[in-house]
Formats: structure tokens, C-alpha cells, sequence
């Protein structure tokens, strides 16, 4: 729920926007969870929307999503993979089951990771 890095804040009137978003371990991209909390399955009454940010202006290549379900550092069950069409932007990404997803993010030639949380 902190304030959204500088750089993400495009679109956004409050310049300290205050918002629940989860930050790549490179600093890259950042996931904004309009969705929050995400959950799985999904609700009938509202999506898992994320919106993607990132750090430079990407192309329009697809963002690539390899999502591992963690339990602590063991992984769980076999990866799967969602794709973001346009690149970083608005989406909707549902995963299988609850738990805590470690996703790979490949786009534009670049690459970040980040762990994100769905509840059931």
C-alpha cells in the first residue's frame, strides 16, 4: 500500500499515490493491483486486474508471464504461463489455485520477477 515509485505514477493525479503494487526484484516493471486483493478462483463480482508499469517506455512486444506456485523457497506443482498481449499494460491475470505465485516477466528484451499473493 506505500506510495508508487516516481517513475509508475503516469496517469495518476496524486503525486504520492498510495495504492496496493508490488515492485520487480530489478526494479523494472511494477505490477498495480486494482484486483486487490487477487484472488483464485476468481470472484464473479470483480477481476484481477494488474496493471503493468514499466521502468522504460516498452515496445509492443507481448509481456511473457511464467508464473511458479512457492511454498516458502519449494516450488509447487508445474509453472504456467499467461501472456500480456501489447506488452506492459492493463490485464487480467487469473492463476489456478491460492497461494504465493513467484512470476518471471520477459518483455522488450527485458526481464524482472516478482512474487504476488492470491487468496481464495
Amino acid at each position: 500500500m506505500g506510495v508508487l515509485p516516481a517513475w509508475a505514477r503516469g496517469g495518476f493525479s496524486d503525486p504520492k499515490q498510495r495504492i496496493p503494487h508490488v515492485l520487480g526484484r530489478s526494479q523494472r516493471i511494477v505490477a498495480i493491483l486494482f484486483g486487490y486483493p487477487l484472488l483464485s478462483p476468481p470472484s464473479p463480482r470483480r477481476s484481477n486486474k494488474i496493471l503493468w508499469v514499466a521502468r522504460r517506455t516498452p515496445s509492443t512486444s507481448p509481456l511473457k508471464i511464467r508464473a511458479q506456485r512457492m511454498s516458502g523457497s519449494s516450488t509447487l506443482g508445474a509453472p504456467v504461463r499467461r501472456k500480456v498481449s501489447g506488452g506492459p499494460g492493463p490485464s487480467i491475470v487469473n492463476l489456478p489455485s491460492p497461494g504465493c505465485w513467484r512470476l518471471s516477466l520477459h518483455w522488450s528484451g527485458r526481464v524482472d520477477s516478482l512474487d504476488l499473493r492470491y487468496r481464495q
